[in-house]
């Protein structure tokens, strides 16, 4: 069983930590995820951290995305449509953001696809090929579907320097769990961050186009808290939510909704500020079901 990140193989697995600067060529989807899932295996409090881990690391002096431990590195070159399938749901796109937020991998959009997969590191490189028996035109992501290596290259990492160099990044628009809670620790304090990744992780399958999505579910929470409409913004921004309008159609939306409400309070210094405020239809439910009346109340405007 491998110990760290790694490429599985039907022959053992090929370390991370043993190439020098390793290179992933066009892989499909179930590699790709296969590979995230050895990170996610090897270090869960920074891929896929529980509560505790949030907090454990935010109460340090320097979170997980600026002082992680020497996780191996990798470059991957994979089209858009492999990455699509692979952070298909908001957690799985958290999962890989948490790689590539503190560049431990490198995630670059190939523009053409190659003839074959290739794992290459500074001193030897590798085509890795499916097993005549795996179906390649599977829909779902197996992760297990079988490949063993082919040849010993040194010289093979060397041949995809130039498409590296010209390789657009695939920037994630999904926030690392740890991004999240930081930002909201900060902007909100640490029960508004922790109901955030509480109300998150209420849906397992959440996704970004759900009609409760991760945006109206962090601000949701942040009216339940009576957060100031100003920090509220911040935090979500912070945390890589969303854009300024994009919390403004929020807000307009949950209060269309008849959800939320706003209050002004006075400042010691300058213009009153607004607070939200949860109506007794989104305050009353517990965390784990109060999507349902949001989901009732937005779709019956």
């Amino acid at each position: 069983m491998p110990t760290g990140p790694s490429v599985q193989l039907a022959d053992g697995s090929i370390p991370l930590a043993e190439r020098s600067d390793p290179l992933l060529v066009d892989p499909d989807p179930p590699l790709l995820a296969a590979v995230i899932g050895t990170y996610r295996d090897a270090y869960p409090d920074i891929v896929d951290p529980d509560l505790d881990a949030l907090r454990d690391a935010a109460a340090e002096e320097t979170g997980p995305l600026t002082d992680t431990p020497d996780l191996p590195t990798l470059t991957v070159l994979a089209a858009e449509g492999v990455v699509d399938a692979v952070t298909d749901g908001f957690h799985a796109s958290s999962r890989l953001a948490a790689l590539t937020e503190p560049g431990t991998v490198d995630l670059l959009t190939l523009a053409e696809p190659q003839p074959n997969v290739v794992l290459a590191g500074e001193a030897t490189g590798c085509v890795l090929v499916e097993d005549d028996g795996d179906d390649v035109d599977e829909t779902p992501i197996d992760e297990t579907r079988s490949r063993h290596r082919v040849g010993d290259d040194p010289s093979l990492r060397d041949r995809y320097v130039g498409v590296v160099d010209d390789a657009p990044a695939n920037r994630l628009r999904t926030p690392s769990r740890h991004r999240i809670y930081d930002a909201f620790v900060e902007r909100c304090g640490p029960m508004v961050a922790d109901d955030v990744i509480r109300i998150l992780d209420a849906a397992p399958d959440l996704s970004g186009d759900d009609v409760v999505g991760p945006r109206i579910r962090a601000y949701v929470v942040g009216a339940r808290h009576g957060v100031l409409d100003h920090d509220l913004r911040r935090g979500c921004e912070d945390a890589g939510l969303g854009s300024p309008s994009t919390f403004t159609r929020v807000k307009r939306q949950l209060i269309d909704a008849g959800l939320v409400d706003t209050e002004r309070v006075p400042q010691p210094v300058g213009r009153p500020r607004e607070r939200i405020v949860a109506k007794p239809a989104l305050a009353q439910p517990p965390l784990s079901t109060v999507a349902e009346p949001i989901r009732a109340a937005v779709k019956n405007r």
